[in-house]
C-alpha cells in the first residue's frame, strides 16, 4: 500500500504544482513550451503506470461479483475515452487541455470543450464495474474523481485567463459532451487531429483486444466479455 500511496502523491503532485499561478508560465518560459509539453506528458504517463504497477501488486479483495456484460463498460467507454484524450492533446483549445500551440479551437471542442478529462473520466470509469475490487476501486476511482474535479477547476482557470473571449467560446462549445452540438449552438466537424485521433484509437484497440491487454496487464477483455 506504501507505494501505491506514493505513486499515488507524486502523480497529484504533478497535475497540481504546475497548475498554481505562475508556475507553469515560469516553467515554461525556463525551457520552453515544446520541452516543457514533452517532459510534462513523458512524466505524467512514467507516474500513471507506476501507479497502476503498485495498484496490481496490492492484495486482491472482491467487492462484488464479476459477470460478463460488465466487461462491456470497457469495451464500449474505452475507445471513447481514449479518443477524446488523443483528439484533445493534438486539438488546440484554449479553454482546457492542450498540447498544440495557440491556434482557433479544434473541431473537438464541438463535443466538449475538455475533452482530454472527459477521456480520462471515460477511461476510469469503463474500468471500476468489470474489475469489482478494492484496489481497482482505489486506483480508477481517485483518476475518476481527480478527473472531475479537473472540469471546474479548468473552467474557473480558462475564464479568468480569456477574460472577454471567453463568452464567444462557452457560446459555441459545452462541458458535458454534445451539450452545445444538441442545442444547435455548434455542429459536428471532423478536422485533421479529429481525423487522426480516430485512427490511432482504432489501431490501439485492436491491438489491446487482440493481445496487447493481456500481455500489459494480464486480462483479456473479450474473454471476460464471454467471447
Amino acid at each position: 500500500m506504501t507505494e501505491f500511496l506514493v505513486a499515488l502523491a507524486a502523480f497529484l503532485l504533478l497535475h497540481i504544482v504546475p497548475a498554481l499561478p505562475g508556475i507553469r508560465a515560469r516553467l515554461i518560459g525556463t525551457v520552453g513550451r515544446g520541452v516543457y509539453l514533452a517532459a510534462y506528458s513523458i512524466v505524467s504517463l512514467v507516474l500513471l503506470a507506476w501507479m497502476i504497477h503498485a495498484a496490481l501488486k496490492l492484495e486482491f479483495t472482491p467487492l462484488w461479483s464479476s459477470a460478463s456484460w460488465q466487461a462491456w463498460f470497457t469495451l464500449i467507454l474505452t475507445p471513447i475515452g481514449l479518443f477524446l484524450l488523443l483528439a484533445g492533446l493534438m486539438s488546440a483549445n484554449p479553454a482546457s487541455i492542450s498540447m498544440a500551440r495557440d491556434g482557433s479551437p479544434g473541431a473537438i471542442t464541438a463535443i466538449t470543450r475538455h475533452p482530454v478529462l472527459w477521456g480520462f473520466v471515460f477511461w476510469s470509469a469503463s474500468h471500476i464495474v468489470p474489475n469489482g475490487d478494492l484496489r481497482s476501486l482505489l486506483l480508477f476511482g481517485i483518476l475518476l474523481l481527480f478527473a472531475l474535479l479537473g472540469i471546474p477547476m479548468s473552467e474557473r482557470r480558462a475564464r479568468k485567463r480569456l477574460g472577454a473571449d471567453w463568452p464567444n467560446l462557452s457560446r459555441t462549445t459545452s462541458v458535458v459532451p454534445f451539450v452545445a452540438i444538441a442545442g444547435g449552438r455548434t455542429r459536428l466537424r471532423v478536422d485533421r487531429p479529429m481525423g487522426l485521433a480516430l485512427l490511432i484509437t482504432a489501431a490501439v484497440t485492436a491491438w489491446l483486444l487482440t493481445g496487447g491487454h493481456v500481455m500489459l496487464f494480464g486480462a483479456d477483455p473479450l474473454a471476460l466479455a464471454g467471447w
